[in-house]
């Protein structure tokens, strides 16, 4: 398999430290979708990464969809999403969650690197702002009261999406520092961060 695009994506990284904790071997392609775009379309026309290549040349698109299919390739011991209905339903939660913080995140990146200051938007960046901390206030309430276990056979994908969406923002949208105000999701992203299959794909 071939995973295209660069890690500083939250949703490339994802699938990449998922596929390490799966035991999946893939390769990884750091095709970039601004600067390397004929290239990245003539793997995908939609150019829209992440993108995966499997190993029977079918193109996938789409982090969560990516990751659901790579769980059809391992074990049910082995997945990353509980099957445990409450279980699952709470992974569910804390992914859609970690997702919103990822959208929104990206968001106010495009808009300062890619929109002229003269035509941006304060209102529409103000919402933005709103919804990316409201996010990250529903994760450190979750995180608060049920931690994630930061272990590679208990974190899943919702404790990998969570980490790495607190990263991401860390890296790429340094000018909304929320300080101290969530230190859980904070020491929990952290420890995320040292575990191996997360040291072996770092996102700069």
């Amino acid at each position: 398999m071939q995973l295209i695009g660069m890690l500083d994506s939250p949703y490339v990284r994802r699938v990449a430290i998922c596929l390490r904790l799966l035991g999946l071997p893939f390769e990884h392609r750091p095709v970039s979708v601004f600067r390397q775009f004929d290239e990245f379309a003539a793997i995908n026309p939609v150019v829209k990464a992440p993108t995966l290549v499997t190993d029977d040349g079918v193109v996938l698109m789409d982090s969560t969809l990516i990751l659901q299919y790579l769980e059809t390739l391992v074990d049910p011991e082995q997945r990353l999403v509980p099957t445990d209905p409450r279980a699952h339903l709470r992974a569910l939660r804390l992914t859609g969650l970690a997702l919103a913080a990822c959208e929104k995140s990206v968001q106010l990146v495009y808009e300062r690197e890619l929109r002229p200051e003269e035509k941006r938007h304060t209102p529409w960046t103000d919402r933005v702002r709103k919804q990316l901390r409201a996010a990250f206030g529903a994760l450190e309430k979750a995180l608060a009261q049920v931690p994630v276990d930061v272990t590679p056979d208990r974190i899943g994908q919702h404790g990998v999406t969570i980490a790495v969406a607190w990263r991401f923002h860390q890296l790429l949208v340094p000018e909304i520092d929320f300080g101290d105000e969530y230190p859980t999701l904070a020491a929990f992203s952290r420890a995320a961060e040292q575990l191996p299959q997360f040291l072996a794909t770092p996102p700069e």
